[in-house]
């Protein structure tokens, strides 16, 4: 495996990717075979070269080097393509806010994400979770994607909004979501910004799901201004009730809904991405699959999982950490420079992109003994301390690092254990997956078998 060496003296390797052509340079290959032209380019060299269009970029694959970039947010910047292309879908939330403003939003919002608060809203994941465990029929297939993706949407949306939230409310984000998802995914990798101004279906469905989102979170603000109901254990009580410590200030509307589209975009598909990469890699790999089963009877003993097991369900855990290691949902993010700066010995001027690809590190077999392999105990703590630092990113790093990981690890571990609980997972004869590069790492439908155990 990669020793550390110090990033003044290390003989850092540069290359310029193969493939390029003029005007577009390689926004073909990564628009076609993402994935696979990504992981291709660690061999070239430590901080590779390529190009998005016009304008050049440069992906660093090595881990010091991403590190230098997530821990220094003030040169490296949130910005590139995917922000300019984001921003007027999320407005200036955690995700697309520069660095100055980010600093002060995570101050606010992350008070939200405490742990007596993720206790309150794991009552939510506890209930959604069973109500998920129960609904399904021995024998019948169900398209594991689109059930994770269902759950996902009523666990974060019971968390922002309270559990009294209208269930129509919770269809509207179910039905917007995946709409808005992949019309921004189509923005982002056009290098031109011409398709998102004709006047196509999908555009037009992708502004009407973005508007009956944009109003949905209008109404559940208004309704929270307009009631005295105080702190309701949500999130939005959270965001409402945040003063920064600096400066004694609060949020605004417009602010807070900014912070509420953030979370529910980054914090439905994402989640179920992974929940759905977790059950198809256990379905093709029985020993874990057995061991997870085993877990689950042990701790649980038949009964549904609540928040205070988490901490004694150790493999399901792990299973969810090799899921994400192997499939991140977020699988390629964007940095700036912000002045001249030097990365891996080359000199970067200002508004320099960088691509981050946690896909790219968490393959790389210099950093993870037989990478292509599903392998959850590489995460038991005797062989996890061997892993590199900065070289497993599921949620990013740095100061930027996703303010909802808790959260999400919480809401996963209860999901595996509930279904688990009850369930074992076939795959479908047949059944082909092919990694889907979307603003998210998908699968795309899933068909399953549920087999009582």
């Amino acid at each position: 495996m990669r020793t550390a060496q110090h990033p003044a003296t290390r003989p850092w390797r540069h290359a310029i990717a193969p493939g390029g052509l003029p005007l577009a340079g390689h926004a073909l290959l990564m628009g076609r075979k993402p994935l696979q032209f990504l992981a291709s380019l660690p061999a070239h060299g430590d901080l590779v070269e390529l190009r998005l269009g016009p304008r050049p970029a440069h992906l660093p694959c090595h881990p010091e080097l991403v590190q230098q970039v997530l821990v220094n947010a003030r040169v490296y910047d949130t910005g590139g393509p995917v922000k300019e292309k984001a921003k007027p879908i999320l407005g200036n939330g955690l995700i697309t806010s520069g660095w100055a403003d980010h600093r002060r939003q995570r101050r606010l919002v992350q008070p939200a994400f405490q742990a007596a608060r993720i206790a309150r809203y794991a009552e939510v994941m506890e209930r959604e979770c069973e109500a998920e465990a129960t609904a399904w029929t021995a024998g019948r297939p169900v398209d594991v994607s689109h059930e994770m993706l269902a759950l996902t949407a009523r666990v974060t949306a019971g968390a922002l909004f309270s559990t009294d939230m209208a269930p129509h409310a919770v269809a509207e984000i179910q039905h917007c979501l995946p709409v808005v998802v992949e019309g921004a995914y189509r923005q982002t990798i056009d290098p031109t910004g011409l398709l998102a101004k004709l006047p196509t279906a999908a555009n037009r469905r992708f502004v009407d799901a973005l508007t009956r989102l944009n109003r949905l979170i209008d109404r559940m603000i208004d309704d929270y201004r307009a009631s005295d109901d105080g702190d309701r254990g949500d999130v939005l009580s959270a965001l409402f009730a945040a003063q920064d410590d600096e400066t004694g200030g609060t949020m605004s509307d417009q602010e807070i809904h900014d912070q509420v589209m953030t979370l529910l975009l980054a914090g439905i598909e994402t989640t179920a991405s992974a929940l759905t990469w977790a059950w198809f890699l256990l379905g093709r790999n029985p020993r874990a699959e057995a061991a997870l089963h085993a877990e689950v009877d042990e701790v649980l003993g038949g009964r549904a999982p609540v928040y205070a097991d988490v901490p004694r369900l150790g493999h399901t855990q792990r299973v969810f950490s090799e899921a994400l290691r192997l499939f991140p949902p977020a699988w390629l993010f964007t940095r700036t420079t912000t002045e001249a700066t030097e990365l891996g010995g080359r000199r970067l001027p200002p508004a320099s992109d960088v691509l981050i690809s946690p896909y790219v590190l968490h393959r790389d077999p210099g950093l993870f003994p037989d990478p292509e392999s599903f392998d959850p105990d590489r995460w038991l703590p005797e062989r996890a301390k061997d892993v590199a630092r900065g070289s497993y990113l599921p949620f990013g790093g740095g100061s930027r690092k996703c303010i909802g990981d808790v959260f999400g690890v919480t809401e996963a571990t209860l999901a595996l254990a509930a279904i688990a609980g009850r369930w074992r997972m076939r795959p479908v004869p047949g059944t082909k997956i092919r990694p889907r590069a979307r603003m998210s790492l998908t699968t795309g439908p899933l068909r399953m078998i549920p087999e009582p155990r």
